[in-house]
């Protein structure tokens, strides 16, 4: 098949395009100077020149508290494009995966948020994912939208390397311990994705994907200090010592059921993926 993933330079565009070394298909990586997917007839074009098979987009505006100042940008990109996307991806016979984020809900639940559970976006961010589910699945009905949470990868920036930069830079840091939730290794998710794409994207709809168990922010540092030898003191804190522009959600635990039940993926725990990331790492 001929794959064309958005947003390549990512974290999770990184691992797919790493993990798509040793595959049959045919990639196409794309970010922003290759394609433009705020634009149609680039997208229309690029995938009826290519004889797209499926799309995936890793492609979003995922600064969460610039994008309270900036909704017409983060609009654009989160929802305008997605549904250009999805239209290019209809004309042309291709499949779509969408990669969407556990910002849709409000973050007040107490057990695992499922897909069939009643979106409540609390930011911008969030309403302008969830504007982006909603385009992809009314253009396209058979859509695979993939919601996750808390990812991080070996490239990229995120709070693996942050924690451990600031654990080596530092004698003592301060880490919330009231929003909880499972980090996501993006190298399982890729996985997933190519597993998906394997099976020919054969159920469509609201997946949710993160690594299994649950864990605070704090829980996370202390387990990547651990695991790395860091000798630096954590203390959990309130959030409300780091008070942010955007509504961060306190609760973003989902329930994977429904893609381990249709595409027979096996999900690793979040310890054993952190486990393997360090290794790389």
């Amino acid at each position: 098949m001929n794959i064309l993933v958005t947003g390549s330079n990512g974290q999770l565009g990184s691992e797919i395009r790493q993990l798509s070394e040793a595959g049959k298909h045919v990639f196409f990586f794309t970010d922003v100077t290759e394609l433009d997917i705020t634009k149609p007839d680039a997208i229309d074009t690029f995938c009826k020149t290519n004889e797209i098979d499926v799309i995936v987009n890793c492609a979003a505006y995922t600064a969460v508290d610039k994008a309270e100042d900036e909704p017409e940008i983060a609009l654009l990109i989160n929802a305008d494009a997605v549904e250009h996307l999805a239209k290019a991806a209809k004309a042309n016979n291709a499949k779509l995966i969408h990669v969407s984020t556990d910002y849709v809900f409000d973050g007040n639940a107490c057990v695992p948020y499922t897909t069939e559970h009643p979106t409540a976006p609390a930011s911008v961010y969030g309403e302008t994912k969830l504007k982006g589910e909603q385009a992809a699945h009314s253009i396209l009905p058979g859509t695979v939208i993939i919601r996750t949470s808390w990812l991080y990868s070996t490239f990229g920036n995120n709070f693996v390397k942050t924690m451990i930069r600031l654990g080596n830079e530092r004698d003592s840091l301060n880490v919330v311990f009231d929003q909880v939730g499972t980090p996501t290794y993006a190298a399982d998710l890729a996985k997933a994705i190519l597993e998906i794409i394997a099976q020919d994207c054969k159920v469509g709809g609201v997946f949710h994907f993160s690594n299994e168990g649950v864990c605070s922010w704090y829980d996370f540092a202390h387990s990547i200090m651990s695991k790395q030898g860091i000798d630096c003191q954590l203390s959990p804190v309130d959030s409300s010592g780091f008070p942010t522009k955007a509504t961060r959600p306190k609760y973003s635990v989902m329930d994977k059921a429904r893609i381990k039940e249709s595409y027979g993926i096996i999900i690793p725990h979040w310890e054993d993926a952190l486990d393997e990331c360090l290794k790389t790492l």
